[in-house]
């Protein structure tokens, strides 16, 4: 696994962050209008949208001295991409397993 995609596993990893990165999937937001609706302060709320940004998932942009965060769409595709690795990988697998499963039940 490579840097990419062991930093999008960590930032994802957080059930907080997950959630930051699911609210910004409807729309741009602000620090303020992602905090509505979580258990964290403000500063949390900052902290997890710079590990976010870190990862490449989330862009900033000022407006005066407000902060507004979005998706970044093509931050996922180390992940699509090490996902899709492994795809080609079940298809095989599961076929051998229901012939082992089958050899089995006879």
């Amino acid at each position: 696994m490579n840097e990419a995609e062991s930093e999008i596993f960590r930032a994802l990893a957080d059930p907080t962050r997950r959630a930051v990165y699911q609210r910004l999937a409807g729309r741009e937001m602000s620090v303020s209008e992602l905090r509505k609706g979580l258990a964290v302060s403000q500063p949390a709320v900052s902290q997890h949208l710079a590990v976010l940004r870190g990862a490449g998932l989330v862009s900033e942009r000022r407006e005066g001295r407000f902060s507004y965060y979005r998706i970044e769409p093509a931050g996922l595709s180390p992940l699509v991409d090490w996902v899709a690795r492994y795809q080609a990988f079940w298809p095989e697998r599961i076929g051998k397993l229901k012939e082992v499963l089958k050899e089995m039940d006879q």
